[in-house]
């Protein structure tokens, strides 16, 4: 089922918000090794560009939210992508999420020749430079990894002064992070890919970590004098006690892993996700 005809279901089915992965290629070198230490897996064979998804999908829905989840920044150029985001959020009328990452398959990282050992650096100076570019009237950066002078790009984006940016990412530091430059966290629950063929069961040793990581980031967002981060749960357990848990522990958004499969299977599989939601709100 295409990205746009999913995206249009979902839409008719009240859901919030889709979100699409980004992976430019699969380094044949990587599909059994990566800085996380995981096997790749093969669909990432055929992972569509988001860029160009977002801006279909933005054509042909009114109200569903659009996201990245994750944009691999470091692996784009920074004022080309911030123009393509910007334009997005621009014709879409401001319903960009963007979800980024520094990425963790060594090899791709290096082909866009980003070292792995800075990529977070990298992630950094980046989206502090896109940011200036949507903010600012005249824009410029300075950093170690991204420089440019004085420059003009419109349009700006929709939403000021940039859309939400959402962090993904699990590692022990990544809530500094978080709180340093991003206005959101996307956690990933590791688990089955079969979004409602899982058991229902009490709560994971993961949401024990997650409630803790939830409070730490709201006590460290407010020692920085900001709000707290919205947290977006990515690949949650599809069951109602599970999801009134996340509530509780202070989640404000989940995304549910869709499967690359046909109309047939898809479309029963939105329409029992979106009951499940419907049973939350009664």
């Amino acid at each position: 089922m295409s990205p746009v005809s999913c995206a249009s279901a979902a839409e008719a089915r009240g859901f919030e918000s889709m979100f699409f992965p980004d992976h430019t290629h699969v380094p044949l070198a990587s599909v059994t090794a990566s800085t996380s230490g995981e096997e790749v897996p093969m669909f990432y064979r055929t992972v569509m560009d988001p860029i160009a998804t977002l801006g279909a999908v933005a054509a042909t829905t009114t109200s569903i939210r659009i996201g990245t989840a994750i944009a691999l920044v470091t692996e784009r150029d920074p004022i080309i992508l911030a123009k393509q985001i910007a334009t997005i959020d621009h014709l879409s009328g401001g319903r960009v999420i963007f979800g980024v990452g520094a990425g963790s398959n060594e090899h791709e990282l290096r082909n866009h020749g980003t070292d792995p050992r800075t990529r977070f650096v990298v992630l950094r100076e980046r989206l502090e430079a896109m940011t200036a570019i949507w903010r600012d009237d005249i824009a410029s950066y300075t950093g170690q990894f991204v420089n440019f002078d004085d420059l003009w790009s419109w349009p700006k984006p929709v939403q000021r002064p940039r859309p939400p940016i959402l962090l993904g990412g699990g590692g022990p530091t990544v809530l500094d992070r978080v709180v340093e430059y991003a206005d959101g966290w996307m956690p990933f629950r590791a688990g089955t890919e079969q979004v409602l063929d899982c058991p229902q069961g009490h709560e994971e040793p993961f949401e024990r970590q997650l409630a803790h990581r939830i409070h730490v980031l709201g006590q460290r967002a407010r020692r920085a004098g900001r709000r707290a981060p919205s947290v977006t749960l990515f690949n949650p357990l599809p069951h109602h006690d599970a999801l009134c848990r996340y509530a509780h522990y202070g989640v404000d958004r989940v995304v549910f892993w869709l499967p690359t499969a046909k109309a047939e299977v898809l479309l029963p599989t939105l329409d029992a996700l979106a009951a499940l939601g419907s049973n939350l709100t009664r």
